[in-house]
C-alpha cells in the first residue's frame, strides 16, 4: 500500500522519490513531520482535532501580504486542487495535513537584545498590515471559562483521579478567579488581522536572521492586547526582566506601532488564553474519545501550565515597569 509520506508527495506534485517522513514535535494542535526525498525537505503539519478551512486562508492571506513587509516565514504550499489543506484518506487516519517549506534553524534566545527588537518590529509590521479588520475577535481571546464549567470540569477530572485534582481545585479558587475579572471584550477601534502567537517557539533563526513559524491563529485581535501579551512572553513571564520588556515596547513604537500597554486590562489577550488553555488541556486529559497519547500530552499540559500561570502581581508590576515608554 501506498506509505501516507509518498501520498502526501504526490498530493502535492512533489515527484517521485524515496519519501519518508519523520516525527519532529508535537503541539497542542498538531504534530510536525519532516518529509523528505529527491535531496529536499518539506514540514508536513498533521491538524489532530479537525481543520477549518476558512481559517488556514486567513492564515495565507496574512503570511503572504507580510511577506511583501519584510516578515520571513516559511510558504504554506498548495496542493495539486491548488487549496491549502489536504486531508489524508481513512486507511491514513484521516487527519487533514499542510505543507510548508522546510526551515533549517536554531531556536530563538528570548534574552538576545537584536531579537526582542525584531520582535518589536515584527509585531509593528503586523498591526500596520492588519489595520482597519472589522471581524470581531474570536472568544478564545476574549472570553473565558465560567464558574459552573469549571466546577463541572473539576468534578470530572476528580472521579477519573487525576493526579493534579487538588492543583486544579485551588487554581480554580484563586488564579482563575482572579484574572478572569480582567476579560473583555476589546474595543472595536483596536482590533487589527494578525498572527496571535508571537513567541519564542514559534521563531528559528535561519542563515539570514529570524523565521517566524505556525500562523495557524491568523485572526482579528486587540493590537494593544497582542502587545501586551508579547512583551510578557517575551521578556520571561511572572519572573520578567524589565529591560527586555522596555527593548521590545521600544523597537515596537519605533517601527510605527501604535498600541500602547496601559492597565492590567492590556493583559486581557494573556490571561483569556492561558485560563482556556487550561481548560481545554484539562477536558482533553480526561476524554475517553481521544487517544491515550492525546490524554497524555495533554495531561501534561496541565500541570506545566498550572506552573507557569500568570501572576497577577508579577503582571502588575509588568505595567509599571513600561508605564514610561508610552
Amino acid at each position: 500500500m501506498q506509505s501516507t509520506a509518498d501520498f502526501i508527495a504526490e498530493t502535492y506534485a512533489l515527484g517521485t522519490a524515496s519519501w519518508t517522513m519523520t516525527p519532529v514535535t508535537r503541539g497542542a494542535l498538531g504534530q510536525i513531520w519532516k518529509l523528505s526525498g529527491n535531496g529536499s525537505s518539506w514540514a508536513v503539519k498533521e491538524l489532530l482535532f479537525g481543520c477549518d478551512e476558512r481559517q488556514v486562508d486567513r492564515e495565507s492571506a496574512l503570511r503572504n501580504a507580510t511577506e511583501k513587509l519584510g516578515i520571513s516565514s516559511p510558504r504554506l504550499i498548495p496542493n495539486r486542487n491548488g487549496t491549502y489543506v489536504s486531508q489524508l484518506t481513512p486507511s491514513r487516519g484521516g487527519s487533514y495535513v499542510k505543507l510548508y517549506d522546510w526551515v533549517d534553524g536554531t531556536g530563538v534566545d528570548d534574552s538576545d537584545p537584536e531579537i526582542l527588537s525584531w520582535c518589536g518590529r515584527t509585531l509593528a509590521i503586523l498591526h500596520m498590515a492588519g489595520e482597519g479588520a472589522s471581524e470581531t475577535p474570536d472568544s478564545w481571546y476574549e472570553q473565558c471559562p465560567q464558574k459552573a464549567e469549571w466546577a463541572e470540569l473539576h468534578e470530572e477530572v476528580r472521579r477519573v483521579g487525576m493526579p493534579w485534582s487538588d492543583a486544579l481545585g485551588r487554581f480554580i479558587a484563586t488564579s482563575a478567579a482572579e484574572v478572569a475579572h480582567y476579560v473583555t471584550p476589546s474595543a472595536p477601534g483596536d482590533v487589527v488581522t494578525s498572527h496571535l502567537d508571537v513567541q519564542p517557539q514559534n521563531v528559528l533563526v535561519g542563515p539570514n536572521g529570524p523565521v517566524l513559524l505556525d500562523w495557524d491563529n491568523a485572526g482579528s485581535i486587540s493590537a494593544e492586547r497582542e502587545l501586551a501579551r508579547a512583551v510578557y512572553v517575551w521578556a520571561g513571564g511572572n519572573h520578567f526582566n524589565t529591560d527586555s520588556a522596555r527593548r521590545l515596547a521600544r523597537a515596537y513604537l519605533g517601527a510605527g506601532g501604535r498600541a500602547a500597554i496601559k492597565n492590567l486590562e492590556s493583559f486581557s489577550m494573556l490571561f483569556a488564553t492561558a485560563l482556556n488553555f487550561v481548560y481545554v488541556q484539562a477536558e482533553c486529559a480526561v476524554d475517553p474519545t481521544v487517544t491515550a497519547a492525546q490524554r497524555e500530552f495533554a495531561s501534561n499540559q496541565v500541570v506545566a501550565s498550572l506552573r507557569s500561570f500568570p501572576d497577577l502581581t508579577s503582571v502588575s508590576r509588568l505595567t509599571e515597569a513600561l508605564e514610561a515608554e508610552w
